[in-house]
């Protein structure tokens, strides 16, 4: 059950009266106000810029790397513009693995970005993605975890827009959705980290129609069927009329259902991170709750294939082979089935002739992953809780949906929806129910439908506000994050750059940079590293106590 995984957000962005406003612009005037508001509330000093120096986004899964060249621009996430750090490398222990050496950069043009990017006490990363403000989660280590600094990210939104509000003329709305209503679609990415030597695709054999099936859980409801919205009805996803391709490297043209970035941002010899972009935008916590627990326990399974033989071989019957006839013969076309079906009954062909709806494939998932967590002795409480809620879902959205109304969001949304056309005799296409779908997303509490169905008892919580208020301002302890955060709220004016895999510091009087590396994201832990930390008055002492650490 315990994986490091996280969220990926970009949220949508408007500023009312002013349909032409440029996004990009705005997206960076969200982002520099919470810069701005989070020194003020933390203390947080300087202006850390994000070190690409690790990032390669163009080396796929499958084998092999895609030339600059050829991909298209939106691909292009490693900021190529500028030239990586460089220098000797020192090899004394660090909190992965070593500390280096980094000539300090003489260009300019390192402070721009720093405009447009924060990276968070709480461990987080805020920026501009293309054309919106993305909250990236901090690494957690379970889906509750998940949860909390997922709702965090929300508040800092909420913080961001009200703070850049209150400047006459410069009101932005922020959704936590990922459609615009005409055409383009932003995205929600799970990451999760898996171990390298599963093949890849062993991962997307049996994976895939586990995906293509899950929306009917995680999805967030819309109104509107095409990518445009062009034909009047709703449907379980956001996303499902955007992904156009079983698997691939792009995220936002020919999205996949499995996405093969292979970009570990941790030690590659050991892991992947499973980039995943079909998922929606969920404000209901119990959907992402089930939506990163539930995947993060069919990995386990493809992780554990192997100790599971002796499944087969004591009662000849292999879980691989039960996952691997679920194999869909059209899963693209499938992942649209799937969401226009509001009765949960469409028959879905298999590759082998069969025909199963999407709550039968799930009702297999589930059923093999508490099989193969009795059989290897992980049924731990938190397993179970994720167990105990997926077949409970499933089993009353095969029976009565509206029972999962507190619980599965495209419920909520329609049987809120439906309300609305039976009183006032509305059809699918009028402009007032794509109107509540957009209010629904809206980050302002007293706006958004989604917080007033909250505030009614209507909408169930996995985390309390408190643990999401603490979240907002601290890292999670347990993985490397903590280390990241920490290092920001203390000596934040002493960090040069920070990645999801290093920190470079810039101690006065140091002749050269030094970069932290954090390949192991269960290390640089409270447990690992907060003595030292609370110890260090500041950066130069916490690097000489890296330096003689064993």
């Amino acid at each position: 059950m315990r994986r490091v995984m996280g969220i990926e957000t970009e949220y949508g962005v408007l500023q009312p009266g002013r349909p032409l406003a440029n996004p990009m612009l705005m997206s960076s005037q969200v982002v520099t106000t919470y810069r701005a508001l989070a020194a003020r509330a933390d203390g947080a000093r300087g202006k850390a810029r994000w070190d690409y120096d690790d990032e390669d986004p163009l080396q796929d899964a499958r084998g092999f790397h895609l030339q600059r060249a050829s991909a298209h621009p939106s691909l292009l996430t490693d900021d190529p513009t500028r030239p990586a750090p460089s220098g000797p490398v020192a090899q004394r222990p660090g909190v992965s693995t070593s500390l280096q050496e980094v000539a300090r950069p003489t260009h300019e043009e390192y402070d721009d970005p720093s405009a447009a990017n924060v990276i968070l006490t709480n461990g987080a990363r805020l920026y501009v993605d293309h054309a919106h403000p993305e909250y990236s989660s901090p690494e957690v280590t379970n889906p509750a975890d998940a949860v909390c600094w997922d709702v965090a990210g929300e508040r800092i939104m909420l913080a961001a827009s009200r703070e850049l509000s209150a400047v006459p003329g410069s009101e932005v709305v922020l959704y936590k959705n990922n459609v615009d209503g005409k055409g383009a679609s932003y995205g929600t990415h799970e990451n999760y980290l898996v171990e390298r030597d599963v093949p890849f695709a062993t991962i997307v054999e049996l994976l895939t129609p586990f995906l293509v099936t899950r929306q009917v859980f995680t999805g967030s409801g819309r109104v509107g069927l095409g990518a445009v919205g062009q034909e009047p009805g709703f449907q379980l996803s956001q996303r499902a009329d955007y992904m156009e391709a079983e698997v691939g490297l792009e995220t936002t043209l020919r999205r996949p259902i499995v996405n093969t970035r292979d970009e570990p941002h941790a030690d590659r010899q050991r892991w992947r991170r499973l980039h995943l972009i079909i998922g929606d935008a969920n404000l209901f916590e119990v959907a992402t709750y089930l939506k990163l627990g539930t995947t993060s326990l069919v990995l386990f399974v493809i992780e554990q294939l192997d100790a599971l033989a002796s499944v087969e071989a004591a009662t000849g019957v292999s879980l691989r082979a039960e996952l691997a006839a679920l194999r869909l013969h059209d899963p693209v076309t499938d992942v649209q089935r799937v969401s226009r079906d509001l009765d949960l009954t469409a028959p879905l062909l298999l590759a082998d002739g069969r025909r199963l709806t999407a709550l039968d494939v799930q009702r297999v998932y589930a059923d093999v992953a508490r099989r193969a967590a009795e059989h290897l002795g992980t049924l731990d409480d938190e397993t179970r809780s994720v167990l105990d809620r997926w077949d409970s879902v499933l089993e009353r959205l095969g029976t009565d949906p509206s029972s999962c109304a507190k619980e599965v969001e495209w419920v909520a949304k329609l049987r809120l929806l439906d309300r609305l056309r039976q009183r006032d005799h509305l059809d699918w296409d009028h402009p007032r129910l794509a109107a509540m779908d957009l209010q629904w997303s809206d980050v302002r509490p007293e706006r958004s439908i989604y917080h007033r169905l909250l505030a009614a008892g209507a909408a169930e919580r996995v985390v309390d506000e408190r643990a999401v208020s603490q979240a907002v301002h601290h890292a999670p302890e347990d993985t490397r994050a903590y280390f990241r955060g920490e290092v920001m709220a203390r000596f934040g004016d002493q960090v040069s750059a920070a990645s999801w895999d290093s920190v470079i510091f810039d101690v006065v009087g140091a002749p050269s940079l030094q970069r932290v590396p954090m390949l192991d994201p269960l290390r640089g832990t409270r447990a690992h590293i907060g003595a030292l930390l609370d110890a260090s008055t500041d950066a130069g002492a916490l690097l000489a106590g890296l330096s003689g650490s064993r």
